[in-house]
């Protein structure tokens, strides 16, 4: 389950669980490819309330960001918890996002690389 904010000119993608199936990858991805459209470049993924992901959840962020980035975009993710923090460290992708904690922050970020 997720929630997109539109913001002024950032999207806000909050998901409300663990990130363990693929089941809405394709709507959420559609959901952004549309926004994108839009002229919608810059994303916050704010995944505060996932405690777990495996690797379909993985590769999910790896689509959004990819998404954004092909697209003329960023992406960053916000506010991870502790467990998935250290999952980004195993993996080694913690040097491939911009990690914040803050929607101030990120959005202090993402203006800055328009």
């Amino acid at each position: 389950m997720y929630q997109i904010e539109y913001h002024i000119n950032i999207i806000v993608l909050s998901f409300q669980q663990n990130l363990i199936t693929e089941s809405q990858d394709v709507s959420l991805l559609a959901d952004l490819e549309n926004a994108i459209e839009q002229n919608y470049k810059l994303c916050m993924v704010d995944i505060a309330k996932v405690q777990f992901l495996n690797s379909n959840g993985l590769n999910l962020l790896i689509r959004i960001l990819t998404l954004f980035r092909n697209n003329g975009g960023e992406m960053i993710l916000m506010n991870p918890s502790e467990s998935v923090n250290k999952l980004l460290i195993i993996t080694k992708l913690k040097a491939i996002f911009q990690i914040v904690s803050s929607y101030a922050e990120g959005k202090k970020i993402l203006n800055a690389s328009k």
